[in-house]
């Protein structure tokens, strides 16, 4: 396999919104640089990135897959990432480790909410961006509207560089204003094309936009700007250089248009790519924390320095094991050589290298600084792991993945499968961060909290293939809590027994009253005359902590709650800690119940970010969860929503509200504090959980 010096490396990750056509522009590129020998179609799940089972059952993609091809005597690593919201974790692992994003955008629809989501991405990352504008070819494409529209809502800096002939049905024709030429492109999607001079019809928007592109790139250095200012334009070459400038600063972001199931225009998408990316090295060094106190360290992208790479994305495959996919970022890398996984400190031997075209995979003997590869069975190294040579102790930053939105509790469907859906549960997280696994021992469920519905139904789906376990989702409960509004002085409780021999006799006087929200639990002693020996009184407070963390009313613990022991009596033979703990605990449920109980429900704080004509609809459903607006903000086009609204009603939340903006909204909650529940709904928790416990009474 052929190994390639770092200024023959271009590393893209191909983004957007779903259904724009990126795995389908992967299969343009890789067949036209002759890495493919057909045109795979998702449609009939055979493309080279989407070959895992539920990414062609369900026809988009799910995993970011690793690709690469060819092009003028230099690789080019393709990262073709997923476009639905749910699976934005993977985007993010492609955009880590790529120097450049290619935006893709409907010719049609135009920017879309994960566009606008995406490129956001690129920006906290700083990578460069180029946006090509595909499906030119169909009805109703409208290039000029796209080209306008993108420019309002994702950046002013986008500069077309290229424009169709004619867009919609038979587009075959592309005008290049950086070349002045007319790309026309031959039928049959071989991608082969012949270059012709611009028709006369074509010529004044080719001069207009060639004017456009000149001025813009010259805006991006003073140098070139004097050169246009002096000379009245800027040659080829000056033009080809600050374009490359101009995308290492982000200061300029080329768009394109093509057609990637016609193979329209990407052979001269690739070649902008080889001629006009930037190369790893050409990004400039990169920062890493150093040993100790962590002071910042600079790496340069030298095949020559000491090895050091970052484990961007793991993933388990069968037959293979783990695969850990990763980014060369100095020195060069071999099988057999010895690193140190500077994030846990363990040791780790590489064993085989491979470049890899989705599934497919090829051994490589080394691979140098910048570029990406995968290498198979590394023992204790996980994604966000930076590995190095014992010389050079580097760590670089994490990924920073999206924060779970959607929480559905798992339920095994035959006893006896836990062990296995706990083990799946762990192997599933190490290769997809973005989910997380939560045993809640308060309320006995193991909650799974992910981007959205659809996550979690792919993880399930995943559990069941991989482990042979049969699950399902259902909602988590809520953790309530109960507590008093009522002070009761006297909640007496005598605990006799005789049943031969020593008996048990334990007798107990408690006052209850209600504490401040948030104060917990307060027990006093204040037993004169040892009327209660000392020695029992923990045994009183012991019986009153079980209860409260049981509960009295719906079996959620108690709250906010004083309990003091004031009197009492003992026996001198039958009185022992266990008669007094019960005496204790059988007081306070008495003295509970006739202290106007309450249930507390746990409040969320909210924020959501819709677009403006959404607002309405937004509110009226907050409002409708029983939700408070505690105020709102405006950003750009969008509004930003403050709420409070209590936990049980945000249950799928996430799926409602892309459904009410058209997948434009997004939120984030954080939990605020509890708060009493309205009667009716308390009432309804309380014979739910009756309800519950007459089940399992019967079983």
């Amino acid at each position: 396999m052929k190994e390639y010096t770092p200024d023959r490396i271009r590393n893209v990750a191909l983004i957007g919104h779903g259904g724009a056509g990126k795995t389908s522009l992967s299969e343009a590129m890789l067949f036209s640089a002759g890495a493919t020998t057909r045109l795979g179609k998702v449609e009939e799940g055979n493309t080279l990135s989407d070959f895992h089972t539920d990414e062609t059952t369900r026809q988009i993609s799910i995993n970011t897959s690793l690709l690469f091809c060819e092009w003028k005597s230099t690789k080019i690593n393709i990262l073709d990432t997923p476009g639905y919201l749910d699976f934005t974790g993977e985007v993010k692992e492609a955009l880590r480790v790529a120097d450049v994003a290619v935006v893709v955008l409907k010719a049609v629809e135009g920017s879309e909410v994960g566009t606008d989501i995406v490129s956001r991405y690129t920006s906290e990352y700083g990578c460069g961006m180029i946006c090509v504008v595909n499906k030119t070819d169909q009805e109703n494409a409208d290039f000029e509207r796209v080209v306008e529209q993108v420019r309002d809502q994702l950046s002013h800096d986008i500069v077309p560089v290229q424009f169709p002939l004619k867009a919609g049905l038979g587009f075959d024709t592309i005008i290049d204003v950086i070349r002045m030429k007319a790309i026309v492109y031959k039928a049959g999607g071989n991608g082969k094309f012949t270059e012709q001079e611009i028709p006369a019809a074509a010529k004044a928007q080719a001069d207009a936009m060639r004017q456009q592109l000149v001025e813009a790139v010259a805006e991006t250095d003073e140098g070139l700007l004097n050169t246009y200012l002096e000379a009245g334009g800027l040659g080829e070459e000056e033009l080809r250089r600050g374009l490359k400038a101009g995308i290492v600063g982000r200061k300029i972001f080329p768009l394109f248009c093509i057609s990637s199931t016609q193979n329209v225009g990407v052979t001269g998408l690739l070649d902008f790519i080889v001629d006009e990316c930037p190369a790893p090295g050409e990004m400039g060094e990169v920062t890493a924390a150093g040993p100790g106190n962590g002071h910042i360290l600079s790496v340069q992208q030298d095949p020559a320095g000491t090895p050091t790479m970052f484990v961007f994305k793991t993933m388990s495959e069968s037959h293979v094991g783990e695969l850990s996919f990763f980014r060369v970022y100095s020195g060069t890398v071999a099988p057999g050589q010895d690193l140190v996984n500077n994030t846990n400190g363990k040791p780790e031997r590489l064993a085989q290298l491979f470049v890899m075209n989705g599934k497919d995979r090829k051994e490589i003997a080394r691979l140098m600084a910048g570029d990406l590869g995968a290498v198979v069975k590394l023992k204790d190294t996980h994604t966000n792991n930076t590995l190095s040579s014992k010389s050079l102790t580097v760590v670089f930053p994490p990924i920073m993945f999206p924060e779970p939105v959607f929480h559905a509790a798992i339920v095994a469907k035959a006893k006896g499968d836990e062990d296995r859906i706990a083990t799946g549960l762990h192997a599933l997280h190490e290769e997809d961060p973005t989910f997380m696994v939560k045993v809640d021992g308060e309320l006995h469920q193991t909650v799974l909290s992910g981007q959205g519905e659809l996550h979690l139904d792919v993880v399930t789906n995943r559990l069941r293939a991989r482990y042979n376990v049969d699950v399902e989702l259902v909602e988590p409960r809520v953790p309530y809590r109960e507590t008093i509004k009522g002070v009761v002085k006297d909640a007496e409780y005598k605990h006799r027994k005789q049943s031969g021999g020593h008996g048990q006799y334990g007798h107990v006087h408690l006052r209850l009253e209600p504490l401040k929200r948030g104060s917990g639990f307060e027990f006093v002693d204040e037993i004169v005359g040892g009327v209660v020996p000392g020695k029992f009184i923990p045994a009183v407070e012991k019986g009153v902590v079980e209860t409260m963390k049981e509960g009295v009313l719906a079996g959620y613990p108690v709250v906010d709650i004083r309990v003091a022991l004031h009197y009492g009596s003992y026996h001198d033979v039958d009185s022992s800690e266990m008669a007094f703990k019960i005496a204790g605990s059988q007081a306070f449920k008495k003295g509970f119940i006739e202290a106007r109980p309450v249930l507390l429900e746990p409040i969320y704080t909210i924020e959501v970010k819709v677009p403006e004509d959404a607002m309405g609809d937004v509110m009226g459903d907050i409002s409708s969860r029983r939700g408070k607006i505690a105020g709102m903000d405006s950003v750009g086009k969008y509004q930003i929503i403050r709420a409070t609204v209590p936990a049980a009603e945000l249950h799928k939340y996430a799926t409602i509200l892309r459904s009410k903006t058209g997948g434009r909204g997004v939120y984030k909650a954080t939990f605020s504090h509890y708060e009493e529940m309205p009667k009716d709904q308390a009432e309804k928790v309380v014979a739910a959980s009756e309800k519950n416990k007459n089940k399992e009474a019967e079983a």
